[in-house]
């Protein structure tokens, strides 16, 4: 059935409000109307694409989640935390990340994501690094990919430290693994 413009702006609203995760594809079959008729209703409104809703999505969940620090001082993007247990984050290594004369990734990039993230594990208001042990085991370089899994190995209450191993890979092959000791308030488990 073919509806009005302003109904199907209107349907397209509340589509898109209980399902963020519907692309544009689908919605142009339910609404049988093209992509590109999608596409403009979506600029109308100001509704975001498929990449940006799900991002938005995720950072909502995560703000609520990540207690240690702000989502956006997170080096990366987390795709998956679960506190004082596991994380993962991603980063793409752009221009600004890479040294000029051969497109390597300054190791500091890495460090940081690793780093962040053993923060961003932690279960409390209070995160710090204590120590890093840290082995960088091939370059990066431009354009590459670089997933970073956190895990938390041993909490330890009497003195507040919180041991976190993170091994970051580029196509499943290590490129950087440190074992992170973080400082958390004593009150906290």
């Amino acid at each position: 059935m073919k509806r009005n413009k302003r109904e199907r702006q209107s349907m397209l609203t509340e589509t898109i409000k209980e399902n963020p995760f519907i692309t544009d594809e689908e919605l142009a079959d339910k609404f049988a109307v093209s992509i590109q008729t999608i596409r403009l209703d979506r600029l109308e409104l100001s509704i975001p694409e498929l990449r940006e809703r799900i991002k938005n999505v995720a950072e909502k969940r995560f703000e609520d989640e990540v207690r240690s620090l702000p989502l956006e001082e997170v080096i990366g993007e987390i795709i998956d935390i679960e506190l004082d247990q596991s994380a993962i984050s991603i980063l793409d290594i752009k221009r600004e990340h890479v040294f000029k004369r051969n497109k390597i990734a300054r190791g500091h990039h890495l460090f940081a994501q690793a780093n962040s993230l053993a923060v961003a594990v932690i279960n409390d208001e209070l995160a710090l690094t204590a120590k890093a042990n840290i082995q960088f085991t091939r370059s990066v370089k431009e354009g590459e990919r670089v997933i970073a899994k956190a895990r938390v190995k041993k909490i330890d209450n009497n003195n507040g430290r919180t041991h976190v191993e993170v091994m970051s890979y580029v196509n499943n092959e290590l490129v950087f693994k440190g074992e992170f000791e973080m400082y958390r308030s004593k009150n906290e488990k």
